[in-house]
């Protein structure tokens, strides 16, 4: 009897992944796949913890324009699809990378946020303050992986 009710959690987390890859919009390309998108959504997180996360496509896009450097997180599921479409150019105007992931939730969740959100931007500094020397470079080393994955994931796009 205990293998049936895990097997029908399986199925029920198979179909909720199914929804989520339906409810993407076409423009969310690159998107990270299973591997870099929990790799990202783990940098989010701490991030988030260290105070090196801007939240909404409002202080992502002031910090883009301020010179802010880091990675861009944009959540796939947006509607309307408006809200986000200019994201992306921005980011590729300032060499930004940015990736998609598929659900607006999870990355909420990353970020430490109960309300679901667009989009995020991961920076190497926190905007106030200095980071422990040994906890920046943890974050730094995790930052520069993620940053070279999508880099790569978006050259092999175009």
């Amino acid at each position: 009897m205990g293998g049936s009710d895990s097997e029908g959690d399986r199925s029920a987390h198979k179909e909720k992944e199914k929804k989520k890859l339906h409810a993407l919009a076409p423009i969310a390309k690159p998107l990270a796949g299973k591997k870099l998108s929990k790799r990202t959504l783990k940098l989010v997180r701490k991030a988030a913890e260290h105070k090196c996360l801007k939240r909404g496509v409002k202080e992502v896009v002031k910090s883009i324009r301020r010179g802010n450097k880091g990675v861009c997180v944009i959540a796939g599921n947006i509607t309307p699809i408006d809200v986000i479409t200019h994201v992306p150019i921005l980011c590729e105007e300032a060499e930004i990378p940015y990736v998609y992931v598929s659900s607006k939730e999870d990355l909420a969740n990353a970020g430490a946020t109960k309300r679901p959100t667009c989009c995020v931007l991961v920076l190497t500094k926190p905007t106030k303050g200095e980071l422990v020397e040994e906890e920046g470079q943890k974050l730094k080393a995790e930052y520069d992986q993620v940053a070279s994955e999508v880099s790569e994931l978006a050259a092999s796009m175009f």
